[in-house]
């Protein structure tokens, strides 16, 4: 990570919360017990991080100052999107839920509450200024960080040594070439799946000194866009690189797959043991490895991850214990448990260093592997954060669904022409042209 330059993901933190000038310990909100309901994307409903501590909360805080916080919903983020704007419509969110951004744009934002309201400049100084200026919208500070994820290349390392000795995975051309030869060695599967090609497309193009957005859509004209597509497109089409749905975890857990790139929190669902089709379970070794680089580029990488959001209540009381529960969830202790229980990041500088200078701490061994690989990104990567577009949410799922049908497509073409008999490397340089003219057909 470049420490000179403003956005990047770890250097901007200032000192950590200080909560002087409202002091968890000392506001009063009365003898009446006060109920606050909760919507949120981490875990499941029966397992989640998130659950526990809001336990913790409920038992140590909230019993002294008589708040209970009820945990209604774990979704998706798509899904809580969804819900949030059908309760908005009908007057029935809330009273705090989690989600990207976006979601702003969604919904009238009268109805959230401005945190500037209630944290002073000396608590919010405590925060880094890049997680907290995603939270702006015009002069309303509405989404507060509480944890950031960033991505990683993930390797089931077991059954990948079966098949190759090769350790270079800093660049996702060395990468994309596995992925061809694993196809032919495993008899058709692919080794690989990329969560999120809009991340792909969005860095990638960055480092290349492209812009992946312009004027408010993707722009699919631009040479970075072609010299980040040729690589992957290649991949996909021959078959090695995924353009299945879903999450690589599912795949993962039966060796449909045996690596990944995705969230520093996709640990949470990453098995370190594979469940074959006749039944039998395998122990796995995983590898965590640093985001790749395409090209040589410089290294760039997705600062990403969800705030929580307060919704307005005429209840002043409401209000404040929303505020008061929000200031104790970002405290050092409860920030970093809650953290590195789900594989993200802290969002203060004393839990963020406490971390990272002991990461033997990190009990899980699985975890720690993340925190390893994102240490090694400290000095040399620059870390960026998505655009807000007026429907961000559709624009990157019209671009994720048709990045993988017109890829799929291609794949099967392939697969028929040279099975007719067609020569290899002319069917795929004559797919590689018509694939990209058929994505920017859709993407305009």
């Amino acid at each position: 990570m470049k420490k000179t330059i403003t956005t990047i993901l770890f250097i901007a933190v200032a000192v950590t919360l200080t909560l002087s000038g409202c002091n968890i310990r000392n506001l009063s909100l009365g003898d009446k017990t006060t109920t606050l309901s909760i919507w949120h994307v981490y875990g499941s409903q029966t397992e989640s991080p998130m659950n526990d501590i809001i336990d913790e909360f409920n038992q140590s805080v909230g019993k002294d100052k008589g708040i209970v916080v009820e945990v209604t919903s774990v979704s998706d983020s798509a899904a809580i999107d969804e819900a949030v704007v059908n309760a908005a419509d009908s007057g029935n969110l809330p009273d705090i839920f989690t989600a990207y951004p976006r979601i702003v744009n969604k919904i009238d934002k009268d109805m959230l509450l401005n945190w500037n309201d209630y944290f002073s400049e000396k608590e919010l100084s405590g925060y880094v200024e890049d997680f907290l200026s995603e939270g702006y919208f015009d002069d309303k500070f509405l989404m507060f960080p509480i944890a950031k994820s960033t991505e990683l290349f993930f390797l089931n390392k077991t059954l990948f040594e079966r098949f190759s000795d090769n350790t270079d995975f800093s660049d996702f051309n060395n990468i994309f070439a596995l992925c061809d030869k694993y196809y032919d060695y495993s008899d058709g599967k692919a080794m690989l799946q990329i969560n999120d090609y809009y991340h792909f497309f969005f860095t990638q193009i960055h480092a290349l000194g492209g812009n992946f957005i312009e004027n408010n859509k993707i722009n699919t004209d631009s040479k970075e866009f072609e010299a980040a597509f040729t690589p992957l497109a290649k991949a996909a089409i021959y078959g090695g690189l995924s353009t299945d749905g879903g999450y690589a975890s599912d795949k993962w857990k039966t060796a449909e797959l045996i690596s990944s790139v995705g969230s520093t929190a996709g640990i949470m669902y990453m098995r370190d043991y594979v469940t074959y089709e006749n039944g039998d379970d395998e122990n796995i070794e995983i590898k965590v490895y640093t985001y790749p680089t395409l090209n040589g580029t410089n290294p760039t990488a997705i600062q990403r991850g969800t705030g929580i959001f307060g919704v307005k209540s005429d209840d002043k009381k409401k209000n404040k214990a929303i505020a008061l529960f929000v200031k104790w969830l970002t405290e050092k202790e409860h920030n970093l448990h809650l953290a590195t229980e789900m594989g993200y990041l802290p969002v203060t500088k004393e839990a963020f260093d406490e971390l990272m200078s002991n990461l033997d701490a990190v009990e899980n061994p699985k975890y720690r592997l993340v925190y390893e690989a994102v240490s090694k990104m400290y000095d040399n990567y620059s870390f960026i954060a998505l655009p807000l577009l007026d429907n961000s949410a559709d624009v990157q799922k019209n671009f994720e669904q048709s990045v993988k049908t017109v890829l799929s497509e291609a794949h099967k073409t392939y697969i028929k022409r040279i099975d007719g008999g067609e020569d290899k490397e002319a069917v795929m340089n004559e797919l590689l042209t018509v694939s990209l003219s058929s994505l920017k057909k859709q993407m305009r």
